[in-house]
C-alpha cells in the first residue's frame, strides 16, 4: 500500500480545502455533497452525535450561519492506497480560546471523495 500517493493526496486535499471553504461560508448544499449519503455515516459534534446523512444534514440545516470563521492551525492529511484517506486539524475560532480538533475519514466512492465518520471537538483549557 502507498501512503500519501501526490495524486490521490492532491486530490484529498483539494476535497478538505472545499469543506474548509464551505464550512466557513455556511455553504450547506457544499456540505452535504461532502458528506456520504448513507444512514452508516456519523458526525460527533462537541455537543451533538449525528448518525446517518439525514441527521447531519438536519444538523447543517438548522445551525446558525454565525460566527463560523476559523483559523486552521494545523492540518495533516494522510492517504492510504487509492481510495482511503484521514484528515486531521486543530483550528481557532476566535474570541475562544479552545483549541478546536477536527477529524475526518474519507473515501473515495464513484461520484467522488466522501467523508463517511467525522468527529469534532474542543480542548479544555
Amino acid at each position: 500500500m502507498e501512503i500519501n500517493r501526490p495524486e490521490v493526496l492532491a486530490e484529498v486535499t483539494e476535497a478538505f480545502d472545499r469543506y474548509e471553504k464551505a464550512l466557513v461560508r455556511n455553504d450547506v448544499a457544499t456540505l452535504d455533497n461532502l458528506f456520504w449519503r448513507d444512514p452508516r455515516v456519523l458526525r460527533y459534534g462537541p455537543a451533538e452525535n449525528c448518525y446517518g446523512f439525514e441527521k447531519i444534514a438536519g444538523f447543517r440545516a438548522a445551525r446558525s450561519p454565525l460566527n463560523l470563521e476559523r483559523t486552521v492551525v494545523r492540518k495533516v492529511i494522510t492517504t492510504f492506497g487509492a481510495d482511503f484517506a484521514t484528515a486531521n486539524v486543530e483550528f481557532l475560532r476566535p474570541p475562544a480560546t479552545a483549541i478546536g480538533r477536527q477529524s475526518q475519514v474519507w473515501v473515495k466512492m464513484p461520484d467522488g471523495w466522501k467523508i463517511v465518520a467525522a468527529h469534532v471537538s474542543y480542548l479544555q483549557t
